[in-house]
């Protein structure tokens, strides 16, 4: 099985070149900008005809949450105008898709963890601009997989978990907004996740194994309940070998942001468990596996 990943910095795109060469029936390739980028067709092309993947995985978007309400056209571009076309020449080669989206979809106003069924209503530019961009992939090829995940962490690159666990070095005392919610999610976990949908992807219908009905949008998400900044903030200082810093709760309005966030992002993973016969771990168990692989 070919995989091209979309993009080749981000968390999910290392995590992804990580495991992959661990699976013998797996050739994975990442490309990112300047080689390809998802808004320029002639670098898509080029990206296709050279790895001719079965399987595209679309990690490359604009996350600059702040950023987007100022660069409304960028944000678009990169969300919902670049995927739409890698979708559509995927299509034109018989490759399915695999498009990441995000938990921003939803106002953040519920009470108990979302479900792929329940309305969305973005309630800023950044989400607005994902949920235009599933729209456009599922448009574009029927042979895709949506993927809506929330407060991505790894052992690389800049995240909360890591930015937590080298401010708790320090010493410092620590502020943590404490009346958001969401469902941490550690990359590795969940390019797990992505690397066995790939391979069902990858089999022609009737297949054994194959996508038969599995095509669709999937909430894929830390289990356990989910959490808040702060309780995640305690969970990686409680793991340090460190003596544990002070560590305060705050309120969400005495950090304003240009964007507003959403309060509560809580995703249900129960459709993608009941798919694959597995879901992503608890998200606690992430967290020591990330304090691990950093200590190491």
């Amino acid at each position: 099985m070919r995989l091209l990943i979309a993009g080749w910095q981000g968390q999910v795109a290392r995590a992804l070149l990580e495991q992959a060469p661990a699976r013998a029936d797996i050739s994975a390739c990442a490309i990112g900008r300047p080689a390809l980028s998802i808004c320029e067709i002639g670098s898509i092309e080029r990206a296709l005809a050279q790895v001719r993947p079965d399987v595209v995985i679309n990690t490359a978007a604009y996350t600059d949450v702040d950023g987007a309400e100022a660069d409304e056209a960028r944000a678009l571009a990169f969300n919902r105008d670049g995927p739409l076309l890698l979708a559509e020449m995927a299509a034109r080669r018989g490759a399915a898709i695999i498009h990441l989206s995000t938990d921003y979809v939803f106002d953040g106003h519920g009470t108990r963890p979302y479900t792929e069924c329940d309305a969305t209503d973005p309630a800023t530019v950044y989400g607005r601009s994902k949920l235009e961009g599933e729209a456009a992939v599922r448009a574009a090829n029927p042979r895709h997989v949506i993927l809506r995940t929330s407060w991505v962490y790894s052992p690389y690159g800049r995240n909360f978990v890591r930015t937590i666990a080298e401010r708790a070095r320090s010493g410092a005392p620590l502020r943590v907004v404490g009346d958001r919610q969401g469902s941490p999610t550690y990359a590795p976990h969940l390019a797990t996740v992505i690397l066995d949908l790939a391979r069902h992807l990858s089999r022609g219908p009737g297949a054994a194994g194959a996508a038969d009905g599995l095509y669709g949008t999937y909430h894929a998400a830390g289990g356990g309940g989910g959490a808040s900044w702060y309780d995640l903030a305690r969970r990686v200082v409680g793991g340090l070998a460190t003596p544990a810093p002070m560590i305060e709760r705050v309120t969400a309005a005495e950090y304003p942001t240009r964007a507003p966030r959403p309060a509560y992002t809580v995703l249900d993973s129960g459709k993608l468990g009941s798919a694959l016969g597995f879901a992503l771990p608890p998200w606690p168990d992430g967290v020591r596996a990330c304090l691990a692989r950093l200590a190491a």
